[in-house]
């Protein structure tokens, strides 16, 4: 019985013409797509994560962020990473330190373990992601604070515009200016 079905398929087989062919065309049209797709995709823009309380200052920076500890302001809560830290109105105006904003950063120094020599040398990297209405002695408090506990290497958080030229005169960003 089971020579009998092996000679109907071998039959079949040979009236239909042999073995089948595969149609490469529509696999390397699905191809294109996909690198199209990777291509479009894969930018080298990074973007930090904002809330939409905090409106960014404009700038005409043209680095690139680096992967830092971020310190979010908004009007009611300071923030590191995701993890609120204190409340706005409750914190000291007079003082030139925020408590709650250094344990957090000397508890996240501790974690990382010890720096490097270079680190030592400029303090350890952190990003202030402020509203631009932030007031200049908060801005303050948070800067001193986050210098008292190594975090030295200070940036700004920026929503990036085109450079406007002056005829006659070069584009200067505020990093190469500083």
């Amino acid at each position: 019985m089971n020579t009998e079905l092996r000679a109907k398929r071998a039959q079949r087989r040979a009236r239909r013409g042999g073995n089948s062919k595969l149609n490469l065309v529509s696999l390397m049209d699905i191809f294109t797509i996909l690198v199209f797709f990777l291509l479009f995709n894969s930018s080298d823009v990074e973007i930090l994560q904002t809330d939409k309380s905090i409106k960014l200052p404009d700038s005409v920076a043209t680095e690139k962020p680096d992967v830092t500890v971020v310190v979010r302001v908004s009007a009611d809560h300071l923030f590191v990473g995701d993890r609120a830290i204190a409340e706005i109105s409750k914190l000291p105006q007079d003082a030139d330190e925020i408590e709650p904003l250094s344990a957090e950063l000397k508890y996240l120094a501790s974690r990382a373990g010890k720096p490097s020599a270079t680190v030592q040398e400029k303090g350890r990297s952190i990003t202030i992601m402020g509203d631009k209405e932030l007031p200049y002695a908060l801005l303050k408090q948070i800067m001193n604070t986050c210098a008292n506990a190594d975090y030295r290497d200070i940036a700004f958080a920026v929503s990036q515009t085109k450079a406007q030229v002056i005829e006659g005169e070069s584009p200067v960003t505020e990093l190469e200016a500083g």
